[in-house]
């Protein structure tokens, strides 16, 4: 079971949303991952967006004119994606399991992005497995794009994969760190409790 599962139990969609649109409401920036991202590529890219949840990077994603994907584990999250753009692919899958061909979708994705402590809510020892397969998704020289919380600040259960682990997993299934920030706002990394990474797939 993954740590996301056993912490909310697979029913917090409608929770997670709303706890959004209440900082939405408060006036908080909710689109600061779809900005980055889309800054990384040409416009009209293919994005896949793994562990989309709610889907609230990947519809910002989808209005900015990027071909997206979503797909996540937790029912009750796309749920609320498929209510919100019933239009947009959301696919229900493992990323530890992802295969887009069994999913009919193309791998070639120009970037994939894992927001929302995704790489940090694994199921314990899928870390590599879930890296490699995103990987294989990208085209040649695409990017990977993960924000994870590193210390208990920053995460909602007790920290599990640094970024030396996070770095060796990349590099073992071919990607290159690019750069890395300490906000999705890119803030220069500081060596504090939040990383955001791209890594980039080689030729």
């Amino acid at each position: 079971m993954s740590r996301w599962q056993d912490l909310t139990g697979g029913t917090s969609g409608d929770a997670y949303a709303a706890r959004f649109e209440a900082l939405a409401r408060a006036g908080e920036d909710m689109h600061g991952e779809a900005a980055f991202c889309s800054a990384l590529v040409p416009a009209g890219a293919r994005v896949l967006d793994a562990g989309c949840g709610t889907g609230r990077v990947m519809i910002r994603l989808a209005e900015l004119g990027h071909d997206c994907v979503g797909v996540d584990l937790d029912d009750s999250m796309l749920d609320v994606a498929r209510a919100r753009a019933p239009r947009l692919p959301w696919f229900r899958t493992d990323l530890a399991a992802f295969d887009p061909a069994r999913l009919g979708i193309a791998a070639d994705f120009d970037l994939v992005v894992a927001a929302g402590n995704v790489m940090a809510l694994l199921t314990p020892g899928t870390e590599p497995v879930v890296v490699e397969r995103l990987a294989g998704a990208l085209r040649p020289g695409g990017l990977l794009v993960a924000g994870f919380g590193l210390d208990a600040a920053h995460l909602p259960v007790p920290p599990s994969l640094t970024l030396e682990e996070y770095d060796a997993c990349c590099a073992a299934a071919g990607l290159d760190l690019v750069d890395r920030f300490a906000t999705w706002d890119a803030a220069p990394f500081d060596a504090g409790g939040y990383a955001v990474s791209v890594h980039r797939a080689r030729p």
